[in-house]
């Protein structure tokens, strides 16, 4: 496709926010205690390469391989429970990742109104939805797990 030069730079600046996830989720599985919560992150990772490989490939660029990080590759980071400082810890990364992405649906906000194709805006829209979709996921672990209480 033929971009202009703000939709070459929005695609770039989503691009670097796409990598940045994908490595986020990445050290965020090994680092989580809880099993669940590293299989949240592990999924949304995957969902996030997968964002990575569509937004590098309308810039034209080789799609980055993607990673596996399944089973036992994760570091032995053992969920206890009755742990404070492990589910401090946990809680700590669910913000984070809440908060990054908020960021990246914003970004996808401003790139949807800059895009003159309707099909790229669709597909921005589609993108996006999954960024809120993740930020709801990790409230639902987060509130099930007295991590955030609405106030």
């Amino acid at each position: 496709m033929n971009w202009t030069q703000k939709e070459t730079s929005l695609l770039k600046d989503l691009k670097d926010q796409e990598q940045l996830c994908v490595d986020k989720y990445a050290e965020y599985a090994k680092r989580a205690h809880d099993p669940e919560l590293k299989q949240l992150f592990e999924d949304i990772r995957r969902t996030e390469q997968e964002h990575l490989q569509t937004v590098t490939a309308w810039l034209g660029e080789q799609p980055p391989q993607a990673w596996d990080l399944v089973g036992d590759q994760y570091p032995g980071v053992n969920h206890l429970s009755n742990d404070p400082a492990a589910k401090e810890a946990d809680k700590y990364l669910c913000q984070d990742a809440l908060c990054t992405e908020k960021e990246v649906s914003g970004a996808y906000n401003t790139s949807i109104f800059e895009f003159r194709d309707p099909q790229v805006r669709r597909q921005l829209h589609q993108i996006q939805g999954a960024e809120q979709q993740h930020g709801e996921m990790i409230y639902q672990y987060m509130a099930k797990n007295g991590m955030y209480q609405a106030q």
